[in-house]
């Protein structure tokens, strides 16, 4: 059986002029396997909708008395899509990981900090796998704008992030 959905309420965030991106985000890193978000918006949260998508949610939305928005966000018990860098070629064909990095334990910014560190050790073309406890997201563009691919998904239980970094040519 699946816990009860997690209750984020952003109103007061968006009330006062805040974006709430973030603390849904974290909300959604910080769900239990199987486990719902239901979320309380002062507006039907479209753009969310397609974010949420993308990391295995599917939604239903109802208008509250007063013109505020509850969504219901359901994990679909589909494996999570693999995304890859946009200049990453092949991914199946990169060769075994030279080096494994477990960074469940440690807050931000220090995996990625550690990721990029080991990622320069690489010689060209030489892969490093590393599990974190969320999306990097700010990882992404680091990596890209030293030249290395990219590829990871989410396990099956959606609590860690795993990652595929491949060296790219030292400049």
């Amino acid at each position: 059986m699946n816990p009860a959905p997690r209750e984020l309420d952003v109103r007061p965030i968006l009330r006062s002029g805040g974006e709430p991106f973030q603390a849904i985000m974290e909300a959604v890193n910080g769900l239990e396997a199987g486990q719902a978000l239901r979320l309380f918006a002062t507006f039907r949260p479209q753009p969310l909708f397609k974010v949420m998508a993308s990391r295995g949610f599917a939604h239903e939305a109802r208008e509250l008395e007063g013109g505020d928005w509850e969504v219901l966000f359901t994990p679909r018990e589909t494996v999570a899509p693999v995304e890859v860098s946009a200049d990453a070629q092949d991914p199946e064909a990169w060769p075994d990981p030279s080096e494994h990095l477990d960074l469940t334990e440690l807050d931000p910014p220090e995996p990625m900090v550690r990721i990029l560190a080991a990622a320069e050790r690489l010689q060209p073309g030489e892969v490093l796998f590393a599990l974190l406890s969320r999306e990097p997201v700010f990882l992404f563009p680091e990596l890209a704008k030293r030249g290395h691919q990219w590829a990871g998904n989410f396990d099956e239980t959606r609590t860690t992030f795993r990652i595929f970094v491949r060296a790219g040519k030292k400049g």
